[in-house]
């Protein structure tokens, strides 16, 4: 009789698998949206770095837009002149939304932070700029309260991983929305402006209970007990570091933008997903199989079908066609109410 095969207990998944499924409702949605005739929305991209990996993710950005019916305009420019830029093109009626690579001053952050609030908020597709951050920490997720129709815009890696969690069934849909992380507890080491706090406050505002992670200790992100607040608190857990709250994790992200790091494979708990949203690989990958349940090594191009998904939303977001010669039954306008209700 023949030995069966042990099946493998990791599952990898790759971006593309991820983004492929969030691509086709972005294309399918910005055909209600703008209705079948329109211009090709377009994306104006402000390069003012010499990031190899910024350079890579516009090239990524480029091909992804034109693949999926967007115009994409990379813009390289001076640092010291990119204000004005900026400016110009928050003018220019032709241009949907704005994207710019990050960082750009190096250590300055404070510099790179007005850049962030230069870009108008009606084509900030990042969600960098001060209200949509102010709403997505206070877990505020409409722009127009109490009409609720205008959604606000989710900066985009963070918001990519949520999407990849949602795509692995870590989310549970039978709970409401706003709730669906509950029970889980999840470990981000990386605690970016851009990326790792604003991820960790996401999770938590979605119920998770979130170790945050970097060189300065830990902090736990939750909505207390029962999440019974309506946005996640801050608290430092004096002392603790990875060995302390891998053990726990259900999920495990990695976000140290430096080949130097690895996760320890040895403290993650048997079972647990893990996904790097670096450009490096935070993970040693053939040893988390070997632990894992689930691994997603890569992020990016799911990032980039968020920039996408958020474009659609900025151009959802503007006053509709109802009642116009175009749209003599509102249907546009109701494409927009509707865009992309799961969040």
């Amino acid at each position: 009789m023949a030995s069966q095969e042990v099946p493998k207990t990791c599952k990898v998944i790759l971006s593309d698998t991820i983004a492929k499924k969030l691509l086709t409702e972005v294309r399918e949605t910005l055909i209600k949206v703008q209705g079948p005739d329109a211009k090709k929305p377009t994306l104006a991209a402000f390069l003012a770095n010499d990031d190899p990996a910024a350079a890579q993710y516009a090239d990524w950005s480029k091909k992804t837009c034109e693949e999926n019916g967007f115009d994409f305009d990379l813009r390289k420019v001076d640092k010291e002149v990119l204000e004005e830029a900026i400016i110009a093109a928050n003018q220019d009626d032709s241009v949907d939304g704005i994207i710019v690579y990050y960082p750009i001053w190096g250590g300055n952050h404070q510099q790179d932070r007005y850049i962030q609030e230069t870009v108008s908020l009606a084509k900030d597709v990042e969600g960098l700029c001060h209200t949509h951050l102010f709403n997505m920490y206070h877990n505020v997720r409409f722009l127009d309260p109490p009409t609720n129709q205008k959604k606000s815009i989710l900066p985009c890696t963070p918001l990519a991983i949520v999407k990849a969690l949602e795509h692995l069934q870590i989310y549970n849909p039978i709970l409401a929305y706003g709730n669906r992380l509950f029970g889980k507890t999840i470990t981000v080491i990386n605690r970016s402006e851009v990326n790792g706090r604003p991820l960790a406050a996401l999770l938590a505002n979605d119920g998770a209970t979130v170790y945050s992670v970097d060189i300065t200790g830990v902090q736990v992100f939750s909505r207390g007990s029962g999440i019974r607040a309506p946005r996640h608190k801050v608290e430092d857990k004096e002392g603790w570091g990875l060995k302390d709250v891998l053990p726990l994790s259900d999920v495990v992200i990695g976000g140290v933008p430096t080949e130097n790091f690895k996760v320890p494979t040895e403290l993650l708990r048997d079972g647990a997903v893990c996904i790097n949203f670096s450009s490096f690989r935070n993970f040693d990958g053939p040893a988390v199989k070997e632990k894992a349940s689930i691994y997603v090594p890569s992020i990016g191009k799911v990032t980039i079908a968020v920039l996408l998904r958020n474009l659609v939303r900025l151009i959802a977001n503007r006053p509709g066609p109802q009642g116009s010669s175009n749209d003599p039954k509102g249907a546009e306008q109701q494409a927009r109410n509707e865009a992309f209700v799961d969040g």
